[in-house]
């Protein structure tokens, strides 16, 4: 039985993530190494409610942040010429990776 890598990406761009998603897509079929991905995974929001006057005086006003957290999950077959071409992926700054091999 092969092994497989699972790779969890995480990010707030979800532009960068994709492209970083095509990347691998396109490393696993030049190596021909079998892929299953990426699947999405539920998005993480993170809200801040924040008061609009930093006094304190007057009506009390709130604006509403929020920061979403994309997530993708891609298996790979671990073969030695896909993980060498995966680790050298350029990753942007506001893209997380992890990979971890399973059997």
């Amino acid at each position: 039985m092969p092994q497989t890598a699972r790779i969890k990406l995480s990010g707030i761009n979800l532009q960068q993530l994709e492209g970083v998603c095509n990347q691998i897509g396109e490393i696993a079929s030049k190596t021909g190494a079998s892929l299953k991905g990426p699947i999405p995974l539920p998005t993480k929001k993170l809200l801040v409610p924040v008061r609009k006057t930093p006094c304190g005086a007057g009506t009390a006003t709130w604006d509403h942040w929020e920061m979403r957290v994309h997530k993708r999950l891609i298996d790979v077959e671990a073969n030695d010429r896909a993980l060498k071409q995966l680790m050298r992926i350029q990753i942007p700054d506001g893209v997380n990776i992890e990979i971890r091999l399973k059997t």
